[in-house]
């Protein structure tokens, strides 16, 4: 059976105590360097980056809006010009591509909505066009393909899951079915894949377990068993990587610790020395945080890292809810409205 619980009631039930790390021995956030950073990103439109970036400017728009949330200063854009560019971006289909002109995508879907979510502004959507798109997306087996080319993933489960839900419209899909198909992808560590039978990564983890957790099915993971392999994610340096092996990686100061939280597993990793890996991989200067210490920023990372310490209980920032990727207050004003 699927859980009828709320959305709301499922944040309250993986929110943990108070963290209480001693931020005093620590370096501080540069959050008005960040702010700044983030606000001089859009008026960079002729350089290499953005070029390169042109087709997932919508999910940048959503890492630098939402980290502008958390630092709480969304107000520094101007909230109008944001909206109509995001409403241009959609396609006759309902989904929204990457970018104006450009191919709708659930990546971008949810993108789309989110930061919509972020302005109270979802009532402008046409919700049953844009839940009638992501719905035909649904195969048999209860899988997602992420647009009209068919590939399959579980990143595309949890981008269907989350944007029906911040829709109120989860019932236009098969929610067992799409829950049957995450559950057939966890494998014996614990982990969750792309695919059954794929390795487990602490990306597709989030993906999975932020879509049980939406869907009120939480008990389908073995938490102990998953939470032992995410707590091994922490490396000397104090960051988290992705995979056995592999480099630490801010951005899984994101995967990796909300999928904790939602867990009840948090306390399994040194988070101490977390904050202090995120707050080294700052550019104090200039502003921006990047994957590893002294490497080039972007707004990717930047995001990742703050919410990052958010999810920490770092002093003077929003909470962020860990299955949703928005701050509280916004997931909270959508579910009580």
């Amino acid at each position: 059976m699927i859980s009828s619980l709320s959305p709301l009631l499922l944040h309250i039930n993986y929110c943990v105590l108070p963290i209480q790390i001693p931020f005093y021995r620590m370096g501080q956030l540069a959050a008005e360097k960040h702010t700044k950073y983030i606000l001089q990103i859009e008026k960079k439109k002729d350089d290499i980056e953005s070029a390169l970036t042109e087709h997932l400017r919508i999910n940048g728009a959503y890492w630098g809006l939402t980290t502008l949330d958390i630092l709480g200063n969304l107000k520094a854009v101007e909230q109008e010009t944001v909206i109509s560019w995001v409403m241009s971006c959609q396609h006759e289909s309902g989904g929204f591509g990457g970018n104006i002109g450009h191919d709708p995508h659930l990546l971008y879907t949810l993108s789309a909505i989110q930061i919509l979510s972020l302005f109270n502004k979802t009532q402008i959507l046409n919700i049953p066009k844009v839940s009638t798109y992501i719905s035909a997306l649904q195969n048999k087996d209860g899988s997602f393909s992420g647009d009209k080319w068919g590939e399959i993933d579980t990143r595309f489960s949890y981008l269907a899951i989350c944007s029906l839900s911040l829709l109120n419209s989860l019932d236009k899909i098969n929610v067992e079915k799409a829950v049957e198909y995450i559950v057939s992808c966890k494998n014996l560590d614990g982990g969750f894949g792309c695919t059954p039978g794929a390795e487990s990564h602490s990306g597709q983890i989030f993906c999975c377990v932020g879509a049980l957790a939406i869907t009120g099915c939480l008990h389908y993971v073995d938490k102990d068993l998953l939470g032992w392999w995410l707590c091994e994610r922490q490396v000397k340096s104090g960051g988290l990587n992705g995979r056995p092996e592999k480099l630490p990686d801010v951005c899984y100061s994101w995967w990796v610790l909300s999928s904790l939280i939602m867990i009840d597993r948090v306390d399994w990793i040194d988070k101490e020395k977390l904050v202090k890996f995120i707050l080294e991989c700052q550019d104090i200067e200039n502003g921006g945080i990047s994957d590893r210490p002294d490497d080039a920023v972007d707004v990717f990372h930047t995001y990742f890292g703050v919410a990052g310490l958010s999810l920490l209980e770092y002093p003077g920032l929003k909470a962020v809810d860990p299955a949703y990727a928005l701050p509280v207050d916004v997931i909270n004003r959508l579910f009580l409205k």
